[in-house]
């Protein structure tokens, strides 16, 4: 069993904390890693933190990887500290507190399944493995959204990391499929986008490596070669009878810009497929996030507000879509506001993002953080 950790063969070797050093070998899907693991070059192949899968092993088996520190699944890096609650604050949460949405959940297996497909894809990339992994992909992330009638995304689980050529495709599509679904359109239409999400990037497969992989900033010649990529992506599915034109074009496009900044073609406005209109918030969300060798990326919290400044060159409604769909802090987090005091996140403000209400740990003071008399208070961390 891949993932029984209760073995008499590594048992021995965990700590009371779920701790151990093992061998490449002995290292179970499920396991956390511990520590990140970088190349030769620098260049990070698995960050601390990140949930191994049996893909991942395999890709550092073939860079030599040995050893791995990991943790076994349900043992926690740092026990939380608790916040004592006031009973005036306990009093207000119990009256304001509304649940998060329904959000999109994939379990492990479906997190396997949709890495394999990946990497079939970017391995083989002929069209008949491109349609067919790229379908299946959509149906799973689509079967994960209908489970529970999601409509909402937690922007803390995605799985964006330093692994991008896999987590960025399936983040972009699964943003995109949610965004989507919260502008009213078809199930169809989900899916075709989710489609359109899985293929954005393929032609990045037909970049030179040491030009995709490069652990620096690129030139500008360079950066003109990866902006070829667009066009190799459509190259490589324009043949494919069974893609609908919109999912075509939403791959074309999606690196255009609604005031014509945008690449390959400059388009403008509603020149600009619709489908590519709302990659292009997803996959300029998920780029964001993501740390590359010559830049830590952004979090969560600063990459929305950096699309929020982005109304010029963005579709408006799908903004809008994206916001309204997407959970920065979830329901119970704790949080400190720039006012010092801690609290207790209660209920989202749909739309607004970074300004949920919130409820004092100490004062019982309930924070409405998207009306007027706090707008001078945000959340810090």
């Amino acid at each position: 069993m891949d993932n029984d950790f209760s073995s008499p063969d590594n048992t021995r070797f965990f700590n009371s904390q779920g701790e151990a050093t093992l061998p490449i070998d002995e290292v179970k899907p499920g396991m956390i890693c511990m520590k990140g693991i970088e190349d030769r070059l620098g260049r990070m192949l698995v960050q601390n933190g990140a949930v191994l899968n049996s893909y991942v092993i395999e890709r550092l088996k073939q860079y030599g990887v040995t050893f791995l520190e990991v943790r076994k699944p349900g043992y926690e890096d740092v026990k939380p500290v608790k916040k004592r609650m006031s009973s005036r604050a306990q009093k207000a949460v119990r009256t304001e507190r509304k649940p998060d949405p329904p959000k999109v959940q994939l379990d492990h297996q479906v997190k396997e399944r949709i890495s394999r497909g990946v990497e079939l894809m970017y391995s083989q990339g002929t069209p008949e493995v491109l349609f067919n992994v790229s379908s299946e992909i959509a149906d799973d992330l689509l079967n994960a959204i209908d489970a529970n009638d999601a409509v909402a995304l937690n922007l803390m689980e995605l799985e964006t990391s330093d692994e991008y050529t896999f987590n960025h495709c399936v983040d972009v599509a699964t943003i995109s499929m949610i965004t989507a679904k919260n502008q009213g359109l078809s199930q169809t239409t989900v899916r075709d986008i989710g489609i359109a999400g899985i293929l954005h990037d393929i032609g990045k497969s037909k970049v030179p490596p040491e030009v995709l992989n490069k652990p620096a900033r690129l030139t500008t010649e360079e950066f003109n070669i990866i902006k070829k990529h667009s066009l190799y992506s459509y190259e490589m599915i324009r043949d494919i009878p069974a893609l609908s034109d919109d999912i075509k074009k939403g791959v074309l496009e999606h690196h255009e810009k609604i005031d014509g900044s945008g690449y390959p073609y400059g388009l403008k406005g509603d020149k600009i497929a619709p489908y590519a209109k709302v990659l292009s918030v997803s996959d300029i969300y998920d780029a964001l996030c993501t740390t590359r060798p010559y830049k830590k990326g952004y979090t969560p919290r600063e990459s929305v507000e950096m699309l929020s400044a982005m109304t010029d060159k963005l579709d408006i409604d799908v903004l809008h879509a994206f916001f309204s769909s997407m959970i920065l802090y979830p329901v119970d987090t704790i949080v400190r506001l720039s006012n010092g005091e801690d609290a207790r996140v209660v209920r989202a403000n749909p739309g607004l993002i970074t300004r949920p209400v919130v409820v004092g740990l100490k004062s019982g003071r309930v924070y409405d953080l998207s009306s007027a008399g706090y707008l001078d208070i945000v959340i810090d961390s």
